[in-house]
């Protein structure tokens, strides 16, 4: 059977070091190589098979919603979560779970940009439907970048694991919506240190992508981008 591709794409930042770009601008909404981060986002989920999406919203939320609209024209079915204030990565995600639906979903941050394959997450949304108790999410990890040089995480045989070699997690996973279910749909909490619980439980794999990838933080950062996706 044919499941569903959804994902939830992290929209609600504040961006607070790329200030003052961000006091009249949302983050997802400054573009790089004339195009905005988010709509690069979309573009490439779309094209892995991710054509449901949800986008969570907050600081200056309306102008993402005005910028999107329900998504038709990018190929995609958009739906909004507002939140007020920000409740940070897995708060937000606990409160747009009744958009998400029962099976598992993408998680990708509107910020970062990439040439990963989103359609290779489909077989791994496949696999933690089947078998949620031994298989409850899943990260993509990349090489640690110079801001984060002691990284997040490891793998061991296919599994995320606390110990070395360090990398840094992409802000690309999936997860199955009833590692979310018990949280509280208001209540501020980040993805990380609460995902370590299922980490340390061996349910969590795991897979390195050593392909583009740059997470979009500093003014700096964004000149970079910019320059590279304009040449």
């Amino acid at each position: 059977m044919k499941r569903t591709r959804r994902a939830i794409v992290l929209a609600a930042g504040r961006g607070e070091r790329l200030r003052p770009l961000t006091d009249t601008t949302p983050k997802p909404l400054l573009k790089v190589g004339g195009r905005t981060l988010i709509e690069r986002q979309i573009a490439r989920l779309v094209a892995g098979g991710f054509t449901e999406l949800v986008v969570n919203i907050e600081h200056l939320g309306e102008q993402v919603e005005n910028a999107l609209g329900d998504g038709s024209r990018l190929g995609a079915a958009i739906r909004y979560s507002r939140e007020n204030p920000a409740l940070e990565t897995a708060g937000g995600i606990a409160r747009a779970l009744p958009l998400l639906g029962d099976e598992p979903f993408a998680v990708v941050s509107a910020d970062i940009h990439t040439a990963f394959d989103y359609a290779t997450l489909g077989p791994i949304a496949d696999a933690i439907a089947r078998d949620f108790e031994r298989h409850a999410a899943h990260f993509v990890l990349v090489d640690n970048p110079p801001w984060h040089s002691g990284g997040d995480m490891g793998l061991a045989n296919g599994r995320v694991a606390r110990g070395k070699p360090w990398f840094t997690y992409g802000n690309i996973s999936v997860f199955h919506p009833a590692s979310f279910a018990p949280l509280d749909p208001n209540a501020k909490l980040r993805i990380f240190p609460w995902a370590y619980a299922m980490v340390d439980a061996g349910r969590v794999t795991g897979e390195y992508f050593g392909g583009d990838w740059d997470n979009v933080g500093t003014a700096e950062q964004l000149a970079a981008l910019d320059r590279r996706l304009s040449a």
